[in-house]
């Protein structure tokens, strides 16, 4: 299994050079030179134990170039972060043909843990095989951040900066970043918002003067490493739920987590449709919908770590639906990276509604959500989550549908108190994390002092 760019870059790299390049060196993201067809019954598979599942499915994408020892370690990790207490696939039926699929039993209570936990061994196993060290940056809207510190602090052969907005996580996101005391993290908080740090996380992947110093790359889902970490719980939600081909409605910031549920469904999964659920910043549901694909600031919403307007793994969307097309791939980011504003073809948009579909759903409507969870179900649900079952919902016309529930709601506790009249349960790894020290570095929104400061870490 190699991989190739979507842009153009057609010198294949293995699954580990992926990993550690982040991006391709001209600018696009990996994909696999061609998907893999499993020599197993995926379902079978899929529908019991759910570190066995991983740890077949990773060799499909090559991650076997780094040792059966690190395939391992990743699935048990991956299997430890995504199992309920009960050891259970953490998939609720709530209705008739609705299920909510959990994925927040992680230790930092999101989803992002799954993929991180996953991602942090085999990146410690593809520096080890050449004793190297590395860099990574990433931008993070909350979750990301959170997952991405607590599976690599203490890492010997990892440095880890995270970039995020200032003022716009939630407190429980950002304390989970910045009270983990390690000497290999670095927090940044940036005066713009998250649009404006995975801008900063882009232009320092491409800076020759880190890479002549050292590896640099990336653990946003633009790493093709940490999108893959996501697939096995697609298939082992399909399988749990007994359903044909359901659909997946999947909470949508960056478009990693909703295309990973893409690969689940190209490989053979049980997955049915993929919509993608947004909020107010609706680039993403715009550009599918209308094929206007504009660049407009992010707004503060509930929902916080879904506040992107320019979400990364659209390429990757872009690039599959035109049939690979990766002249054309690069002419529309290219075009959307310089001027903000980009007009996609009818049949580019009509492949791309055959791919995905998209909707957007309001504070009002996220609010409304989470109230008709709880007194309907008996569920406390997060802003993010309640964006994905309010979408389903209104799609719920007799198909099976699961909905993805992406972070614990004591993670958001200010807007759920208010839509529910009460706060919801604070479990234990939130409420210790109050009081204690917290360290982060602020900095002004200019590429430049992203650079500055990225450059006397990594080389302290």
């Amino acid at each position: 299994m190699n991989y190739i760019g979507t842009r153009g870059f057609r010198e294949p790299r293995t699954f580990a050079g992926a990993l550690l390049d982040g991006l391709a060196p001209d600018g696009g993201l990996y994909v696999p030179e061609t998907y893999p067809h499993p020599n197993f019954d995926l379902s079978a598979a899929a529908a019991g134990d759910y570190g066995l599942l991983t740890e077949k499915l990773l060799p499909l994408f090559g991650v076997d170039v780094l040792g059966a020892e690190a395939v391992q370690k990743a699935a048990a990790r991956t299997k430890a972060a995504f199992l309920n207490d009960a050891g259970k696939t953490p998939l609720v039926q709530v209705e008739d043909n609705l299920w909510i699929l959990e994925l927040w039993h992680g230790p930092t209570l999101a989803f992002k843990d799954m993929a991180m936990q996953m991602i942090a061994p085999l990146t410690d196993a593809a520096l080890a095989q050449n004793g190297e060290k590395l860099t990574l940056v990433t931008a993070t809207s909350g979750d990301t951040g959170a997952a991405a510190v607590r599976a690599f602090a203490g890492s010997e052969h990892v440095k880890l900066v995270v970039f995020h907005p200032l003022g716009r996580v939630s407190p429980v996101q950002r304390l989970q970043m910045t009270t983990v005391e390690a000497d290999n993290v670095l927090n940044i908080g940036v005066e713009g918002d998250f649009d404006d740090c995975q801008r900063m996380v882009k232009r320092l992947l491409g800076e020759e003067d880190l890479k002549q110093n050292g590896l640099i790359s990336s653990v946003n889902s633009i790493n093709w490493g940490r999108l893959l970490g996501q697939v096995p719980y697609y298939l082992a939600a399909a399988a749990a739920s007994g359903a044909d081909k359901p659909e997946f409605v999947v909470p949508t910031g960056n478009f990693g987590d909703a295309f990973a549920g893409w690969v689940g469904r190209k490989i053979g999964g049980n997955i049915g449709h993929i919509h993608a659920a947004v909020n107010r910043n609706d680039a993403l549901a715009q550009a599918i919908n209308t094929g206007h694909y504009v660049r407009h600031q992010a707004v503060e919403t509930a929902s916080v770590s879904m506040d992107v307007q320019a979400p990364s793994n659209f390429e990757r969307l872009v690039f599959e639906a035109s049939g690979r097309h990766a002249e054309g791939t690069k002419g529309v980011f290219d075009n959307f990276n310089a001027t903000g504003n980009v007009h996609l073809s009818g049949d580019l948009q009509n492949a791309l509604r055959a791919q995905v579909t998209a909707s957007t759903i309001s504070e009002e409507e996220t609010a409304q959500t989470i109230k008709y969870a709880h007194d309907t179900w008996g569920k406390v649900i997060c802003p993010h989550t309640a964006v994905a079952v309010a979408a389903a919902l209104k799609r719920n016309d007799g198909q099976p549908i699961i909905a993805l529930s992406t972070a614990h709601a004591a993670k958001f506790p200010e807007f759920v108190t208010r839509a529910l009249g009460f706060a919801p349960e604070v479990p234990e790894a939130i409420r210790k994390l109050h009081g204690q020290k917290e360290t982060i570095q602020s900095i002004r929104n200019d590429e430049f002092a992203a650079l500055e400061a990225v450059k006397a870490f990594a080389h302290g």
